[in-house]
């Protein structure tokens, strides 16, 4: 919500300057995000008189300006604006002035002749990013006047970040409203007296779907004035407003939408068919908006339609075909309260957010309608002229929000604020938000004002309270309670150094959404049917992630196209799968490495990443998990990685706890990152319980190092190889290292060699010779059992 502190201040005028009120709000709970200058610094720029229009001797396109700057002698201006013209009131730039980007204006001459100041547009004073001519000003714009002081130019612009539930204060009416109670200010509200009926003209309204539309208010105005302009202090206001000028009806709408929080809409009455419909879409229409966008509609979208189609989306846009136009001349205006529910993620939906659906989704006053009505028919006679006819309304008492009754206990307040109010000071609050109240035995009965949606809860009423009466006026205390602490057992997996592992290896973390697209979720998960939000925030975080690969590929790509040659992420959270019973939130620990094994250095070159680097980074990882010896990594296939690089992850009891692999090259080429780039991703709460550290003594004996080259067919992983020489000889083996693969003319064809050394110790004496020949020979004959290896000689 942005506004202009001086538009506030005519509503009600707290004696504080602009940061002391806007600290007072943040303090409130509507917290302050910006406050701007309404319009860039400059000086020298005065109202001016143009006297008479000439051309230029020797330019076709300049002219020659007398100009009344309310010094006694005109003064000649050399201007090429095509809608300068005589007796048109405009800003002028003197000599010497001074304007926004440090232009000073000196005597010029051009072809010829001499200029003694300048014409400003409204883009040269900073008050609008582009405009065609001068700035024409109000007939009764004083002459001479400084333009600063003319226009309030010294205002601030306050922009507020609102929470959603507090949609009461997406107006200057709401924010005012609460000034007045934070600062004990009276409120002088705008005036909206009934406008004079002059026509007979209704349109006909139905009602066909009240739950969703319980009350709708439209007026036909007549003889409006096509060549009417804006005045410029309403301009300005929707200026400082963050709104465009666009035409007097469209403008008139956006004031009262800023001023009082109601959105309302202008159709062009010419191009309306018949009466009007508030519906539910049918199958198959389709509306082309205002925005030049045509969208399909769905069933559950409500619209407003004529007698022959949809005509707008109903608290969200209006219709290119019914909209007003240049020639406008007569207009239906509309006031309407659209439940929450009904308008709440249809702009979504349809890649759109509007001030009027910003508005809808999060709740209006349903009592507003009328009085907004009135408001902007009166702002329209008063710009365009024409003629009003009689207010058409059309409810559905039934489906009216009823306000809440909530019994208020002035226990329950002490305990939840830790004070002891005075009974007067509560009641004085909450009769100063507007709230009806009773007292009764234990407190009170209160009703929330209409436009509080937000007040559900005896908890919210309190909230309130402690929020006007300061939260700096609440005493701190400590909590007294008795409490347990209860240490996570010694043998389970600590995230926390997991992290740090990983951070030790040349890895950042990141964070990213728990929401992305469909089509991201196929693209790195199609198996697995995501859930879909019913309420998303755009239609690219529609559906919970089913992993974490999506986001950390997006944060990579972001890296990659800021010329970030070696990329290292892991993130830590959440993946949301739909089972048979229901959701299941699994904690994940995910990565993805590109680029070089090592960072740039003089010592040695350094290879890119491959599949082994990130399997290194995993068992890492994985011995903070009882050792990586308990862990298989088992050949598998996953749709988002690449078919021969990929790895299952396997604890010893067989549960699966991950993913290994490089990325599919189908997957890199549609991302447009490197086809080299390798994910892993862990569930944590499948790895099974580490393993305490236990003493075993220490051998007095040498150990013996025997190394032994087999055979075996290609497709026998190595860690199948070798968990069969541990189980061969457990009492023996204190360690196995793989040093050579070898593959090619002395080997049979789909087989390989693998070197292996084998760490040999006993406990009780010395290896000999002999024992170390019988020790190999029960590796052989177990190999050459399980997989038909033979020894490579």
């Amino acid at each position: 919500m942005r506004f202009s502190e001086a538009w506030l201040r005519e509503w009600v005028n707290p004696a504080v300057d602009t940061a002391a009120l806007a600290d007072r709000l943040s303090m409130a709970g509507l917290e302050v995000e910006a406050i701007e200058a309404a319009a860039p610094a400059f000086r020298g720029v005065v109202v001016g008189l143009v006297q008479s229009v000439e051309p230029h001797p020797n330019a076709a396109k300049l002219r020659l300006c007398q100009v009344d700057l309310g010094t006694g002698e005109p003064v000649r201006i050399l201007c090429g604006a095509a809608n300068v013209a005589a007796g048109l009131r405009v800003p002028v730039a003197t000599l010497g002035a001074e304007l926004p980007g440090g232009l000073r204006i000196r005597r010029a001459k051009l072809r010829g002749v001499e200029s003694f100041g300048m014409i400003c547009s409204a883009a040269e004073l900073g008050l609008a990013e582009s405009s065609e001519g001068i700035l024409p000003l109000p007939p009764e714009a004083p002459i001479g006047a400084d333009l600063r002081d003319y226009l309030a130019l010294d205002d601030a612009c306050i922009e507020l970040d609102l929470t959603p539930d507090r949609s009461d204060c997406l107006s200057l009416a709401g924010v005012a409203r609460e000034v007045g109670v934070l600062y004990r200010c009276p409120l002088r509200p705008s005036p909206a007296p009934p406008v004079a009926v002059a026509l007979e003209d209704r349109i006909p309204v139905v009602l066909d779907a009240p739950e969703a539309c319980p009350r709708y208010l439209c007026r036909v105005i007549r003889g409006l004035d096509p060549r009417a302009q804006t005045p410029l202090t309403m301009r300005e206001r929707l200026r400082r407003g963050g709104l465009r000028a666009i035409h007097p009806v469209v403008d008139v709408t956006n004031y009262v939408l800023l001023e009082l929080g109601q959105p309302l809409h202008g159709f062009d009455l010419a191009r309306l068919e018949g009466g009007l419909q508030v519906r539910l879409a049918r199958a198959g229409e389709r509306l082309a908006l205002l925005n030049g966008e045509d969208i399909a509609l769905d069933e559950d979208t409500l619209v407003i339609a004529d007698a022959a189609r949809p005509v707008a989306l109903a608290g969200i846009m209006g219709g290119a075909a019914t909209g007003v136009a240049a020639d406008t001349t007569d207009v239906l205006l509309e006031s309407a309260f659209f439940s929450p529910q009904a308008i709440s993620g249809r702009a979504r939906r349809h890649g759109l957010h509007t001030d009027s659906s910003h508005r809808f989704e999060r709740g209006v006053d349903p009592h507003l309608q009328a009085r907004a009505l009135e408001r902007a028919s009166a702002l329209l006679l008063e710009i365009a002229g024409g003629q009003a006819g009689p207010v058409v309304e059309v409810t559905s008492p039934e489906h009216w929000p009823v306000p809440p009754r909530h019994r208020l206990r002035r226990e329950r307040i002490r305990r939840v604020l830790g004070l002891a109010l005075e009974e007067a000071a509560i009641e004085d609050i909450l009769t100063r938000l507007g709230m009806e109240i009773v007292a009764v035995a234990e407190g009170w009965e209160v009703v929330p004002p209409s436009s509080r949606f937000d007040l559900a809860h005896e908890v919210d009423l309190i909230a309130e309270i402690g929020r006007i009466h300061g939260y700096t006026q609440i005493p701190v205390r400590h909590a007294a309670a008795t409490t347990v602490t209860k240490a996570p057992p010694e043998t389970a997996f600590d995230l926390d150094r997991a992290k740090a592992v990983l951070v030790d290896r040349g890895y950042y973390e990141v964070i990213t959404y728990s929401f992305l697209s469909p089509e991201a979720q196929r693209q790195f998960d199609p198996d697995q049917p995501p859930l879909v939000l019913a309420n998303p925030l755009s239609a690219d975080l529609s559906v919970m992630r089913t992993s974490l690969w999506p986001g950390l590929v997006q944060a990579a790509r972001n890296n990659l196209a800021r010329q970030q040659t070696r990329v290292r992420l892991f993130e830590a959270g959440l993946r949301f799968r739909q089972a048979e019973d229901g959701l299941h939130q699994e904690r994940m620990l995910a990565a993805f490495a590109f680029g070089s094994s090592l960072p740039e250095q003089w010592d040695s070159p350094t290879g890119e990443t491959d599949f082994y680097d990130l399997k290194a980074d995993l068992e890492a990882v994985f011995a903070l998990a009882g050792g990586a010896e308990r862990y298989a990594f088992v050949p598998a296939e996953h749709p988002a990685l690449h078919p021969g690089q990929t790895a299952r992850l396997q604890s010893a009891e067989g549960a699966v706890v991950g993913q290994l692999g490089r990325l599919h090259p189908a997957q890199a080429a549609a991302l447009d990152i490197p086809g080299d780039s390798y994910l892993f991703e862990l569930v944590i709460d499948a790895l099974p319980p580490g393993l305490l550290p236990r003493f075993a003594p220490l051998s007095k004996f040498p150990a013996i190092r025997r190394d032994l080259a087999i055979v075996v067919a290609e497709e026998i992983p190595y860690q199948a190889v070798a968990d069969c020489i541990r189980a061969a000889i457990p009492e023996w083996l204190r360690d196995l290292v793989l040093f050579d693969v070898y593959r090619g003319d002395t080997i049979d064809s789909g087989r390989k060699s693998l070197a292996l050394g084998l760490i040999l110790q006993a406990s009780s004496q010395t290896l000999t010779e002999q024992d170390v020949e019988k020790i190999l020979r029960r590796v052989l004959e177990r190999l050459s059992t399980e997989f038909g290896a033979t020894r490579r000689e």
